[in-house]
């Protein structure tokens, strides 16, 4: 497989369950979910963001607790993509409103419904606790796990690439 240079990528998007977050949905008893995400990670995106770059975020599932956090974090909310059960379709929305180029984006992942958008795009990536094909799908393998600083550890990489990493 031909991998964009981590250098090249403009736009990173992040699944959320797995990703952002461990994967444990906390229900309460009145059947509302809260979700933890981790510090670290909306810090890194904070980076990111400040660098000139994007995020996008595609997930299957919906939630008011992802749209708290990332309405805190500053994520433009015209490219997050919730209730998505065709991330490959949800990849052209997102394509379409940024004008950026698919070899231009990397695409952060843990499962099976991700495979399809993570082919499509320039450097798929895989947090440490994936399913194997993702792992085996992906150019890059973070060091921790989804919810656990996976995003930044991806994020980390990129700015390394662009020569961008710095502690200040």
């Amino acid at each position: 497989m031909n991998y964009s240079d981590p250098a090249a990528i403009e736009m990173i998007i992040f699944d959320v369950d797995g990703v952002l977050t461990d994967g444990t949905i906390n229900i309460k008893d009145d059947g509302s979910e809260t979700k933890a995400f981790n510090v670290r990670d909306g810090f890194g995106m904070r980076l990111w963001l400040d660098a000139g770059f994007k995020i996008a975020i595609i997930t299957g599932r919906s939630g008011e607790a992802l749209k708290h956090r990332l309405a805190s974090l500053k994520i433009d909310p015209e490219l997050v993509i919730q209730g998505s059960r065709d991330k490959s379709a949800a990849l052209d929305v997102i394509l379409e409103k940024t004008g950026i180029e698919a070899s231009k984006v990397a695409y952060l992942a843990d499962d099976w419904p991700d495979l399809v958008a993570m082919e499509r795009v320039g450097l798929p990536m895989a947090v440490h606790d994936a399913e194997p094909e993702v792992i085996e799908a992906a150019a890059f393998v973070t060091s921790r796990d989804g919810g656990h600083g996976a995003a930044r550890d991806a994020i980390t990489h990129l700015l390394k690439a662009k020569g961008l990493y710095r502690i200040e």
